[in-house]
């Protein structure tokens, strides 16, 4: 260790002292949200009675899956839904709340999102972006959107205005993607679930939970919404599972989405499972303690670069509903160098050095430091962003805190303290 801080400033190190002394109450009370969610999915997998056998996988069409079947069913408990689909054949968190929609949603049918208008890839699903093709527009599926106010909060006095008789699903976005707003809250979920339901009662509720899971003791499906997906790269894969992603909610609607991950007919009776069943079971299991770790890494980053007199949001000590920290820099300059340091510190391909580039589904160039272990991994440490004004780096994961630590204090020298 003291090898590893002699390249750290002076001042920068005693500033760290500070900081982890100053953040030792909030560590506290996301090791005991681990705790209660650890429980919660220990109780899952005891009364599916995951077994040994439950690892062995399928080939083929995946006949007789039980370990498949039973993971769904480990999801669905402790998520609070009637069933889950939880699929390495999902390739994104994208592409299982496309799957989600194109399931759900039908020629003449509408899309609202409460949320304001959601991120990048998603826009070219939609049809409002990209060229279309294959998007629900091009399927004569509508799309509108409630602004959010100019706090960044849901105008639930709006909501009325822009339900239609043609709107069938209404869509939040938990977490902030690309967008400059706090992270919804599960409580502030259950909000607008309750203003939506009080409208229109059979509108089908859908939530896009991607980097929320086991962030808090509750997930949206326990407040009220139909219908959750999200990407095992990101929390509930723990670091471990590979690729895939899960949806989950009412039985009914499960199936019907099953339909469009493969055809009519055959829905989630089907899929190969392989050699991935261990590592999404374990990946799960681990999840809870991985998400704690990930989030007491972003409340030393707030705190940390607060400090230095950056713009950070959430701020240290603000509630945690992702693992999603973001940090304006001003300066394309100082975003990508720092940028450049966390690739540096990774554990993977730290002595390549990350630059702005084109990447498919985003209109701007994208900075993205990503060292891990599985390609993308949003639950490991990563720190992406598009170079536009006010030069914003979104920066999540982390397997350990002690991880985040290191990688965060060696960028912030190297931006403030590293000789020019």
């Amino acid at each position: 260790m003291e090898e590893n801080w002699q390249q750290i400033d002076p001042k920068l190190a005693a500033l760290v002292t500070q900081v982890d002394q100053q953040i030792q109450p909030e560590l506290a009370k996301i090791s005991a949200r681990v705790l209660y969610n650890q429980h919660k999915v220990l109780r899952a997998f005891r009364d599916q009675r995951v077994a040994t056998a439950s690892f062995a996988g399928t080939t083929g069409y995946g006949y007789d899956d039980e370990g498949r079947d039973q993971l769904d069913a480990v999801y669905a408990q402790a998520f609070g839904g009637e069933a889950a689909i939880v699929r390495p054949q999902f390739v994104s968190g994208t592409h299982a709340i496309g799957t989600a929609f194109f399931g759900l949603l039908r020629p003449g049918d509408e899309l609202l999102y409460l949320t304001g208008m959601p991120y990048d890839t998603l826009q070219e699903v939609i049809g409002v972006a990209g060229d279309g093709v294959g998007s629900l527009k091009e399927f004569g599926i509508g799309f509108d959107y409630v602004p959010l106010t100019a706090a960044g909060k849901v105008a639930t006095d709006q909501i009325a205005a822009h339900l239609k008789p043609q709107t069938k699903v209404v869509a939040i976005q938990r977490s902030r993607g690309y967008a400059s707003r706090d992270s919804f809250t599960v409580a502030e979920i259950a909000a607008m679930i309750k203003a939506v339901r009080q409208l229109a009662p059979e509108v089908t509720i859908f939530v896009d939970n991607c980097y929320g899971e086991f962030s808090e003791t509750q997930e949206p499906l326990s407040v009220g919404a139909d219908l959750m997906a999200g990407s095992l790269i990101k929390n509930p894969g723990g670091g471990l599972a590979k690729t895939g992603g899960y949806i989950a909610g009412r039985r009914d609607l499960v199936e019907k989405v099953g339909y469009a991950l493969t055809v009519p007919g055959i829905g989630a009776e089907e899929a190969a499972t392989l050699n991935n069943l261990s590592d999404m079971f374990q990946g799960f299991f681990l999840a809870p303690h991985v998400v704690g770790e990930a989030i007491k890494g972003a409340i030393f980053t707030a705190a940390l670069l607060a400090q230095l007199n950056l713009d950070v949001q959430p701020t240290w000590q603000a509630p945690r509903t992702d693992l999603i920290q973001t940090v304006n820099f001003g300066n394309a300059d100082a975003m990508v160098t720092f940028a450049k340091a966390i690739q540096q510190f990774s554990p993977i391909d730290a002595f390549v050095a990350p630059i702005p580039s084109e990447m498919a589904g985003y209109e701007d160039p994208i900075i993205m430091a990503a060292g891990t272990f599985v390609q993308g991994a949003s639950v490991e440490l990563s720190a992406d962003g598009p170079l536009r004004p006010p030069y914003t780096l979104y920066i999540q994961g982390g397997l350990t805190f002690e991880h985040v630590k290191l990688a965060i204090t060696a960028a912030a020298n190297s931006v403030f303290f590293a000789e020019k």
